[in-house]
């Protein structure tokens, strides 16, 4: 009788363990193609970035540091494949983004609490950066978007 007792609770136990694995594993999977969609955007009237997130770490070599930063803006350069990280919309709450004459006086910092501000001052950043090493116009083969329509075409498409 003590032994089916302990099989029936071993076999529960690994039932168990499989299926909380394959939550945890699910729930951190990362897509090759994000769809940068967000709720703060619902009158959006450029077109939807395709990030290749895949792309970007398989074949540019971008560390997750290049992207993934912590609150005083460090690089978040341990991060593995499955880490759970926050959406940038968690930090940077201010949906849209602010320039002219009303960020005339503002800091860098306060700038960046503006989700456009920082996602572009990051992307556009590392893009330039990109460019610039590799001695390529905006325009050339081969070189990273700098331009709206580059990331943000009207129809769904990577931005590489």
């Amino acid at each position: 009788m003590k032994i089916k007792s302990i099989f029936s609770a071993s076999a529960i136990l690994v039932i168990a363990t499989c299926f909380m694995a394959t939550f945890l594993y699910a729930g951190t999977e990362v897509a090759d193609v994000i769809k940068m969609e967000n709720k703060a955007y619902e009158k959006h009237t450029k077109g939807i970035v395709m990030f290749a997130h895949k792309k970007h770490v398989e074949e540019y070599k971008a560390g997750c540091g290049e992207c993934h930063h912590d609150e005083n803006n460090k690089p978040l350069d341990n991060l593995k494949e499955g880490d759970n990280v926050q959406n940038c919309i968690e930090c940077h709450k201010k949906p849209g983004m602010i320039k002219g004459k009303k960020a005339k006086g503002l800091t860098k910092e306060q700038k960046r609490e503006y989700h456009a501000n920082a996602m572009h001052e990051n992307c556009k950043g590392c893009h330039k950066k990109f460019n610039k090493e590799k001695g390529l116009k905006s325009k050339d083969k081969g070189a990273a978007p700098t331009t709206c329509k580059a990331c943000h075409p009207k129809t769904e498409k990577n931005c590489n």
